[in-house]
């Protein structure tokens, strides 16, 4: 099958990509100009440039594609980008959705994120809970909300084929380009977090999340929304691992309110140094929000069972030491 990923040097990509390849498919990735794409070295696949921003290439790009997997997007967690975090995450999807339907692509599988979906109310967050575009968390969560709106008006209103996929918080290895939550590993392993607060969160490997993809655009159904989840599990679990692993004091723990207050500092702070920050309002609020997610529809459909979140976090740490990225 002749696929197309976009977003496939990435976080979640790159994993992806490695499993459609390992399944015999012809896997040609999307991938900016200049992009160093060191996560693909060596994986047999395509790389194109081109940008979602282009809608005409884009239509060029996409002759004679069987599949496509969007996973290019803008993520952030912070509250000073949101021009460019919907230009790239909305009006990218749309030229993806527009450019699936001139080339007669068989199907889109369109990979959204749990925080665009309704969480209150929800003692249990399955897919039932709709998308929120109103959501006041963030902009990144608006923006990947009305993203999987347009997909699913295009599949009612213009015959697209389409599923959407939303996984939790993803963790495990080969993460090159060191996600938010890799750096907080970096950070932990460098005695430069400080603090944290007893929240939770929902946590699941990147290779389970790959693998239900790929099963997904088989035996997902025009127009349904999957969930990807794994463990909720709570931030003092994951610095006992990173203790029990590296033998690195853990950090100090403070009230959500006087960490809520510092995180605007910090938000200030990296902005000038022009820098990620890991904690932000935004990082805060997630570990505080319901995060019980279900993975039912997908276990019933394609027998999904991910791994324990343990297993995970222990390859993703030793993964990151291997790399030279930390140094215990």
């Amino acid at each position: 099958m002749n696929i197309l990923v976009t977003g496939g040097a990435g976080r979640l990509g790159n994993v992806l990509v490695r499993e459609l390849v390992k399944e015999g498919n012809d896997v040609k990735v999307l991938t900016l100009p200049n992009s160093k794409n060191d996560s693909l070295k060596g994986v047999k696949c395509e790389l194109i440039e081109g940008n979602i921003l282009d809608p005409i290439g884009l239509k060029k790009i996409l002759k004679g594609i069987d599949q496509v997997y969007h996973l290019a997007a803008m993520i952030s967690i912070v509250s000073y980008d949101r021009d460019k975090v919907f230009k790239v995450n909305v009006e990218g999807t749309n030229n993806i959705i527009n450019a699936c339907l001139e080339s007669n692509v068989k199907k889109l599988i369109y990979v959204s994120t749990i925080h665009a979906l309704d969480e209150k109310n929800k003692e249990i967050i399955d897919e039932t809970a709709g998308f929120n575009i109103h959501t006041h968390r963030g902009n990144y969560d608006q923006s990947k909300a009305q993203a999987s709106i347009n997909v699913l008006e295009a599949v009612k209103n213009k015959g697209l084929d389409a599923i959407i996929i939303c996984p939790t918080g993803i963790i495990g290895p080969y993460d090159y380009e060191v996600s938010f939550f890799s750096q907080y590993i970096e950070e932990y392993v460098n005695k430069r977090l400080f603090f944290f607060i007893d929240g939770s969160y929902d946590f699941v490997d990147v290779r389970d999340v790959a693998k239900g993809m790929a099963k997904l655009s088989v035996a997902g159904k025009k127009g349904e929304i999957y969930l990807l989840s794994g463990e909720n599990v709570k931030i003092k679990e994951f610095n006992e691992i990173l203790f029990q692993e590296t033998k690195i004091p853990k950090p100090l723990k403070i009230p959500y309110f006087l960490s809520y207050f510092f995180s605007f500092f910090t938000q200030a702070y990296y902005k000038l140094a022009k820098k990620t920050p890991v904690i932000t309002p935004y990082s805060l609020s997630t570990l505080k929000i319901n995060s019980i997610v279900s993975h039912k529809k997908a276990t019933d459909l394609i027998d999904y069972n991910p791994r324990s979140f343990k297993e995970s976090f222990i390859d993703q740490i030793r993964w990151m030491k291997k790399r030279g990225i930390i140094n215990y």
